[in-house]
C-alpha cells in the first residue's frame, strides 16, 4: 500500500499551519455539488501538463490502472485511518471509480464532491456520537479491552465495527486525561469541546478544499512529489521559500472559535507596538483607517490570516481581547502599519561545541555547528536584484566568516530533517566548501544530462568539515551531502537520507490563459532526476553515511522507498571532479573511538535505549485500555525520566528542560498558548547527543590526521585544496 504523502513544506508566519480537519469557520457554506468554471479549467490544465512529455519527467496519460489509484489516494487523503467511511460507504463510491481518470481530464468533479460531502456528513455523525458517549457509563478500565489506533492497513469496517472503534477511541481519550490527574467533570468538558471543535472544523471545509484534495489524489498517481497548489497554497509556499512576509509579525493559532497570538516575531510591528502578548485573542479585523470591522470569531484561521496580512506600509485595525480577560470583555482596538518581516526562526543558526582535549593541558577543540532547516531563497527579490534577499547560502557564508574570525577548529553542517528547497541554493552552498566543479548532474525527461557546477572559485571554509544527516534529510540536502562525500571534502555522519532524487519546478497555470490575476493555482511538477558527481542517484537509496548512528526509522517505514510509484534507483557515468580526500583508511579508527566514547556517554546511551524501545513498538497497532497496565507503564516512564535527570545532576550534565514532563492528555490548541509556546522554545534546548557526538567524531579525525603525517598524506593527499582542512 502506498505510504502516506508528507504534507507540503508550507510555512505560515502569521499562523500555525493546521491539519485539514483543524481549520474552522462557523458560517461556511455547504459544499456545492457542481465545480466552478475555474476548477473545470484547472483540472483540464493539470491533466494536460502531467500527461505531456514536454513538461513532466515521467508523464502519465490516462491508463487502466489510474482510476483505482485516484480512488485509493482520495479516500486515503480524507480518511487515512479508516474511521469515518464505512465499508458500505466505500462500496457505494465504487460506481464513481471507473471514470475518475476521465473526470480529471474533462473537469467533471461532481463525483469527487459527492464523496467529500459524505465525508463531512460522517465526521459530523461520529463527532456527535462521541459527544453522546461522554454522557454514558462506559469508563470502566479494569478489563482487557484495547484501542486499535493504527488502521491504515486495515479493511474498511462496517458501521457496527466503527461504533465499537469509536467507543474505544473515546475511552482512550478519557483514560489519558484520567492518568494525567484530571477529574471526571473536567475530562467530560475537555473532550466535549475537543469533539465539537473537530466537527465544526470539518463542517467548515469548502469546495476549494475538496478540489485541491481530489486533484492531489490524481497528481500523486504520477509520482510522489507532484502536487497541485491552489492560489492560496502557492502563496504560502513562496512565503516559506523566501523566509519573509508582509504583515504584523505574529504567529497565530486557533483555539476553540478564536484566533490567538502564540508568539510575536522579533522586529515586527506587533512586537514593536508593545500592545500584544501571547494568549491575546483577535476577534475583529478592519482594513486601513476606515474599513468596516469584521467579526472573525469562528472563522477559519487561514481566512483570518488573509485579512491581517497585506502590503508593507498599509494599515490594519485589530480588535483584541487580552489573554487575562473573559471573551465577552470589550476588546482593545489597535492600529498597526504592516511591514516586511524576515522569518529568522527558519534561517540558518549557529552554535559552538567545545570538545575537551584527550591530552592534559591541551586546549579544547572548538567545533562550529550550522543548523540549516531548509535551502531557502527569495526568488522574487533575487530576480529583481534586491541585495537584501533571503538566501541559505548567504546566511551560511556569513556564519563561516564569523567562525574564521573566531578561530573555530572545524564545522559540522547539520542537515537533519532538512527536506530540501532550492536546487540553486544547494549548488551555491556546496561551493562554499570546494574550489569549483560539478555539484549535481540533472537528467531531463528526454535523457539529456546537464551538469550544474560551482564556478565561483571562492571557498568560504577550507577547514575540517562534517555533514550530519538523518532519514529526514532529503532532496537538496542529499545533493550537498552527496557532493561533499564524492569530493572527499568532509565526513558524512548520521543516518542514510530520505532518498528523494528528483527535481521539481513550480509551474503557474495562469501562464496559458495569460491571466493578470491568480485564478488557477500552480503545479509542483517533477521535471528531472539528479545524480551525484560520481554518477550515483540518491533516488530510493539516499546518501549512506561514512559513520552511521543507530537507525531510528528504516527504509520500510519512512522515505522514498515507501512510495509505490517512486522512480527506481539508477546510475549514470561520473563527471570529472576533484578528490580532496579519501577517508576509507581513517574510518575504522574513527568508528573504534566513537564506540568507546558512546559506551561511556549516558545521553547517547539513553537515546539508543529510546530508539530501541521505539523500534520494538513500531509494529504495534493498539494500546491497552486497562488502567492498571497503563498506570504501571506511565509510572515506569516517569521513574526513568526522573532517574535520568538525577544522573544528569550527579554527573554535571545539562538538565533536560522537558525531562520532568509527563503526558497531560491534551492536544494542540487545548493548552495555555503562552505556556505551550514557551515549552516549544525549551524543547530546542534539550540535550542533543547526536550533534555533540558528530562534533567529537570530527575532532577525532582532526587529531588523528594532525598526529600521523603518513595517515594524513594518505587520507588528504592534496596540499593546497580545501580538503587539506587547513585555514
Amino acid at each position: 500500500m502506498k505510504a502516506p504523502r508528507p504534507l507540503p513544506a508550507v510555512l505560515l508566519a502569521l499562523a500555525l499551519v493546521l491539519p485539514l480537519g483543524l481549520i474552522a469557520r462557523a458560517d461556511a457554506d455547504a459544499l456545492p455539488s457542481a465545480p466552478t468554471t475555474e476548477q473545470v479549467t484547472t483540472s483540464k490544465l493539470v491533466y494536460g501538463l502531467l500527461s505531456d512529455s514536454r513538461y513532466a519527467y515521467r508523464p502519465r496519460p490516462l491508463d487502466a490502472a489510474m482510476p483505482q489509484e485516484i480512488f485509493d489516494h482520495y479516500l486515503e487523503a480524507l480518511d487515512a485511518n479508516k474511521l469515518f467511511f464505512s465499508a458500505d460507504d466505500v462500496a457505494g463510491f465504487e460506481g464513481f471509480k471507473a471514470s475518475l481518470g476521465q473526470d480529471v481530464r474533462n473537469g467533471n468533479l461532481e463525483p469527487a464532491y459527492a464523496v467529500f460531502a459524505v465525508y463531512k456528513q460522517r465526521v459530523a455523525e461520529r463527532m456527535g456520537g462521541a459527544r453522546e458517549l461522554l454522557k454514558r457509563d462506559i469508563f470502566d478500565f479494569t478489563g482487557q479491552d484495547r484501542w486499535e489506533y493504527d488502521r491504515k492497513d486495515a479493511e474498511w469496517a462496517d458501521a457496527q465495527a466503527l461504533d465499537q472503534l469509536w467507543r474505544q477511541s473515546v475511552r482512550n481519550d478519557w483514560l489519558r486525561l484520567k492518568l494525567a490527574g484530571r477529574q471526571p467533570d473536567e475530562i467530560r468538558k475537555t473532550l466535549d469541546r475537543r469533539y465539537l471543535n473537530y466537527a465544526n472544523s470539518v463542517a467548515a471545509l469548502n469546495q476549494e478544499d475538496a478540489f485541491q484534495s481530489f486533484l492531489n489524489a490524481y497528481t500523486s498517481t504520477v509520482d510522489p512529489h507532484t502536487d497541485y497548489m491552489n492560489p492560496r497554497t502557492a502563496r504560502l509556499f513562496n512565503q516559506s521559500m523566501s523566509l519573509s512576509l508582509e504583515g504584523i509579525g505574529a504567529q497565530l493559532q486557533k483555539q476553540d472559535d478564536v484566533v490567538v497570538i502564540r508568539e510575536l516575531i522579533a522586529g515586527g510591528p506587533a512586537m514593536l507596538s508593545e500592545q500584544f502578548k501571547p494568549g491575546d485573542r483577535i476577534v475583529g479585523v478592519g482594513q486601513g483607517t476606515s474599513g468596516a470591522m469584521e467579526d472573525v470569531v469562528g472563522w477559519r484561521i487561514d481566512d483570518v490570516v488573509d485579512k491581517i496580512k497585506g502590503p508593507s506600509g498599509t494599515q490594519v485595525r485589530l480588535d483584541v481581547i487580552p489573554a487575562e480577560a473573559t471573551l465577552d470583555s470589550t476588546p482593545n482596538r489597535i492600529v498597526l502599519t504592516r511591514a516586511r518581516i524576515r522569518l529568522e526562526e527558519q534561517a540558518a543558526k549557529s552554535e559552538i561545541i567545545e570538545i575537551p582535549s584527550a591530552t592534559q593541558g591541551a586546549p579544547a577543540q572548538r567545533i562550529g555547528v550550522i543548523k540549516l532547516p531548509a535551502f531557502y531563497q527569495d526568488f522574487e527579490r533575487r530576480r529583481t536584484r534586491d541585495g537584501d534577499y533571503a538566501s541559505a547560502t548567504r546566511d551560511v557564508a556569513r556564519i563561516l566568516e564569523q567562525y574564521k574570525s573566531d578561530n573555530i577548529d572545524g564545522v559540522v553542517l547539520d542537515l537533519r530533517n532538512n527536506g530540501g528547497g532550492s536546487l540553486n541554493e544547494a549548488i551555491e552552498l556546496t561551493g562554499l566548501f570546494i574550489e569549483r566543479g560539478p555539484v549535481v548532474q540533472v537528467r531531463q525527461s528526454g535523457g539529456r544530462i546537464s551538469v550544474e557546477s560551482d564556478r565561483s572559485g571562492a571557498v568560504a571554509w577550507t577547514g575540517p568539515l562534517a555533514v550530519l544527516t538523518n532519514r529526514g534529510s532529503a532532496s537538496a540536502s542529499e545533493i550537498v551531502a552527496g557532493a561533499i562525500q564524492d569530493y572527499g571534502r568532509g565526513l558524512v555522519i548520521g543516518e542514510a537520507t530520505f532518498g528523494k532524487g528528483t527535481v521539481q519546478n513550480i509551474v503557474p497555470l495562469d501562464r496559458w490563459p495569460a491571466n493578470e490575476t491568480e485564478r488557477f493555482g500552480h503545479v509542483k511538477l517533477t521535471v528531472a532526476q539528479f545524480f551525484r558527481p560520481g554518477g550515483s542517484s540518491t533516488q530510493n537509496k539516499g546518501v549512506v553515511p561514512d559513520l552511521a548512528f543507530p537507525v531510528t526509522v528504516d527504509a520500510t517505514e519512512y522515505g522514498e522507498s515507501t512510495y509505490d510509484n517512486a522512480l527506481p534507483w539508477r546510475q549514470i557515468a561520473a563527471v570529472p571532479h576533484e578528490t580532496y580526500g579519501n577517508f576509507g583508511q581513517l574510518l575504522p579508527r574513527l568508528q573504534s573511538l566513537h564506540q568507546a566514547r558512546v559506551a561511556e556517554d549516558p545521553e547517547f546511551r539513553w537515546w539508543k535505549e529510546d530508539v530501541a524501545e521505539f523500534r520494538a513498538e513500531r509494529d504495534k497497532t493498539w494500546i491497552s485500555l486497562n488502567e492498571a497496565e497503563r498506570r504501571a507503564e506511565r509510572d515506569r516512564q516517569d521513574a526513568r525520566r526522573q532517574a535520568r535527570q538525577e544522573e544528569r545532576r550527579r554527573l554535571g550534565l545539562a538538565i533536560d528542560p522537558l525531562g520532568d514532563e509527563t503526558d497531560d492528555g491534551l492536544q494542540a490548541g487545548e493548552r495555555n498558548v503562552a505556556q505551550d509556546a514557551a515549552r516549544q522554545k525549551a524543547a530546542e534546548k534539550r540535550p542533543d547527543p547526536l550533534l555533540r557526538e558528530s562534533a567529537a567524531i570530527l575532532g577525532d579525525a582532526m587529531r588523528l590526521l594532525d598526529g600521523d603525517r603518513q595517515l594524513s598524506a594518505q587520507v588528504l593527499p592534496s596540499s593546497t585544496a580545501p580538503g587539506r582542512w587547513t585555514q
